[in-house]
């Protein structure tokens, strides 16, 4: 046994805080001090105007809650992200319709004869269009975001880690390292999980059954068919879909070079991965779009996902 075999699995820390801003001063980032600064300034500004006519402990009264609630807008989190970066987020979800519908132009607003029975005035608002940051897809699979970039689309698969000694697994951890460290744009890592239908894969077997060289070939492939059968019975099998989407800023050139060159990197890495062409890509797309009631998925090798 070589001595890479014996190796001890790689280890990596990887902290919880990677997206973290840089600390400035005080601990605070840029952002945090830009909001603490102005609400300093605006309350100097205010204590300026009325110093003459308000007594300095009815303005100190007045300015705490101001000065707190500056504080708690600048070093509180709420689901992972800043409170002002989410009290902005929620405001422009206040005041943004709540009723889209697939447009190209304006929504015609319905005659005036046509009444209900909600909204202000007895109206209900007219719905907004739909604008969904893709603008299209090209032939190659590459989608064009607008003024975001392009994204090219990688469907690949998983590998036993598990199954691999220490060395093996050591490889596999530095090749996928050497991919990330090789990154100049954003990655995403898309892994979604249906249920799988084993009908098509039985109905194959079934109807092949018959045309086998020898009987003891056509029983096996019968037996095999009532396992699949009660496997699928007595157990939910689930299909894993993995998709890398790579997106860059630099035209769609640039945007095919990084996807290519991402599936060669994980091919090194023992992962089978293909680009996405414009079909593909396309129907991933559009079931991404209605995760919650995702459609049985049959058996299908060639998909790039990996059965569970």
């Amino acid at each position: 046994m070589s001595r890479r075999s014996n190796e001890a699995p790689m280890r990596a820390r990887v902290p919880a805080d990677v997206e973290r801003a840089d600390r400035i001063v005080f601990g605070m980032s840029g952002r945090q001090l830009v909001i603490l600064a102005v609400a300093g300034l605006l309350l100097y500004a205010a204590w300026t105007a009325v110093a003459t006519v308000v007594h300095p402990l009815v303005f100190l009264a007045g300015a705490i809650p101001v000065a707190a609630g500056a504080f708690l807008l600048a070093v509180g989190r709420r689901d992972g992200i800043s409170l002002d970066a989410w009290v902005l987020a929620a405001l422009r979800h206040r005041r943004s319709p709540h009723h889209l519908v697939p447009a190209d132009g304006p929504v015609i607003p319905a005659p005036a004869w046509v009444s209900t029975t909600a909204g202000p005035g007895d109206r209900l608002p007219l719905p907004a269009p739909l604008r969904l940051p893709a603008k299209g897809i090209t032939p190659e699979g590459l989608v064009d975001l607008g003024s975001d970039g392009t994204t090219g689309l990688v469907a690949a698969s998983t590998v036993a880690f598990g199954l691999r000694t220490a060395g093996e697994q050591n490889g596999l951890v530095a090749g996928f390292a050497r991919w990330l460290h090789s990154l100049d744009g954003p990655v995403q890592i898309v892994v979604r999980a249906h249920r799988v239908d084993l009908t098509y894969l039985a109905n194959r077997f079934l109807a092949a059954a018959p045309g086998l060289p020898h009987p003891a070939l056509e029983d096996a492939a019968n037996a095999h068919v009532r396992f699949l059968d009660d496997l699928a019975a007595r157990r939910e099998l689930l299909h894993r879909q993995i998709t890398v989407a790579v997106r860059s800023r630099r035209g769609a050139h640039h945007a095919a070079h990084t996807a290519a060159e991402a599936a060669r990197a994980l091919a090194g890495c023992e992962v089978p991965a293909r680009v996405l062409d414009g079909p593909d890509a396309a129907v991933r797309l559009a079931a991404s779009l209605d995760p919650a009631a995702p459609p049985l998925v049959s058996y299908a090798p060639s998909d790039g996902g990996d059965q569970r």
